[in-house]
């Protein structure tokens, strides 16, 4: 064994030199439909002003450490209830992450529990604390199984159960009926955290129940609205929870660029907004498109991406990389995922260019 390789064995967790690193695809010169992520910028003229307020910033300065600027607009914006703050991630995996760190006890080890297949951050930062994860398998028609669920939060207690609404890689909504029951049996020992990362496409949200229940915890990220580049999360909660919360996070963990960036998007929310309803009409569009191919299964979504099975996922897959789109060949993740693939929603030019090759990848 070699000098660092010794090093390594006695210094690193184990189960962290077990796992494998988190891959991200290199994307060069691909029509790009794996991350979800939006595919307009912002108008021209918005894009010049926003320049010049970035040239503004003062980088030799660190942030205003309260965000007082940037929250405010979050609330006044984005429909926090009032009189419930946010506090800020440098994307949703830093505030998955603090959730974690602030509910892993150190005399005994903590739960969390999530459907799965779901977003691979909740079991992984569970880890990275050092909690125990449970997963509860979805139905095979990707439905949330309640009953499993309600009998792993009886028998494991759990400080944390994550709800992807709607689901990560699935992109349906559970039942809102199946999440209140999930947060009724949390009362008095786990917290419920509904994940809406993907809001602006399904338009349906718990932020405003956040005063109707003391142990939920709304979640999103300004990523899939379209402006993934910046890494900016929020989540809010009952007051008292938020500022156990914050002790956790780290000081300065948003930079200038980004608060500045995220204020000036906000304050042009309405053209993210049309973006976001332009996505929605577009994924109509793609859904009955892919309906129409001979053995191509579409699950229904609620989000900026669709999931479909097909015959072969790696045949499939491989095609269209020689095609030069990128889209994720999700079947590996869970039995239910077999043959599955998950779409990007993308413009108009980049659907047709990608309905065109998978076309041709589905009938060689």
């Amino acid at each position: 064994m070699s000098p660092i390789d010794t090093l390594i064995n006695s210094t690193i967790r184990p189960d962290v030199r077990a796992v494998a690193g988190y891959h991200v695809a290199d994307a060069s010169g691909f029509i790009k439909l794996d991350a979800m992520e939006n595919p307009y910028h912002l108008p021209q003229h918005l894009r010049e002003e926003l320049g010049r307020r970035l040239a503004d910033v003062a980088l030799n300065r660190y942030p205003v450490a309260s965000y007082a600027s940037i929250k405010q607009r979050i609330q006044d914006k984005l429909g926090v209830p009032a009189g419930h703050d946010v506090i800020l991630g440098n994307g949703s995996d830093e505030l998955i992450s603090i959730l974690c760190m602030a509910c892993a006890m150190q005399d005994r080890r903590a739960t969390v529990v999530a459907p799965t297949p779901s977003f691979v951050m909740y079991q992984r930062s569970a880890q990275f604390a050092g909690m125990d994860y449970v997963g509860v398998p979805l139905k095979a028609d990707l439905t949330l199984d309640l009953p499993a669920m309600l009998a792993a939060i009886a028998q494991h207690k759990p400080a944390l159960v994550f709800l992807s609404y709607p689901n990560n890689p699935t992109g349906n909504l559970f039942a809102e009926d199946d999440i209140v029951a999930i947060i009724r049996a949390l009362d008095g020992f786990g917290l419920a955290v509904v994940d809406e990362a993907y809001e602006p496409f399904a338009q349906q949200t718990f932020m405003h129940r956040l005063p109707e229940f003391n142990n939920l915890v709304v979640m999103r990220t300004v990523s899939k609205l379209g402006l993934a580049g910046i890494r900016l999360g929020y989540l809010s909660a009952a007051p008292q929870l938020l500022a156990e919360f914050d002790k956790v996070r780290p000081p300065y963990n948003i930079n200038v660029l980004t608060q500045v960036a995220a204020e000036f998007a906000l304050d042009h929310v309405e053209v993210l907004n049309q973006q976001a309803a332009a996505l929605r009409a577009a994924r109509a569009d793609l859904t009955a498109a892919l309906a129409r191919i001979p053995g191509v299964e579409v699950f229904p979504s609620a989000a900026n991406f669709i999931l479909i099975r097909v015959p072969d996922s790696d045949d499939a897959h491989a095609k269209l990389l020689s095609h030069k789109v990128l889209v994720k060949n999700v079947s590996k993740m869970h039995s239910v995922l077999t043959n599955c693939l998950r779409i990007t929603v993308s413009t108009p030019e980049e659907n047709s260019t990608f309905l065109d090759a998978f076309a041709a990848s589905q009938a060689a």
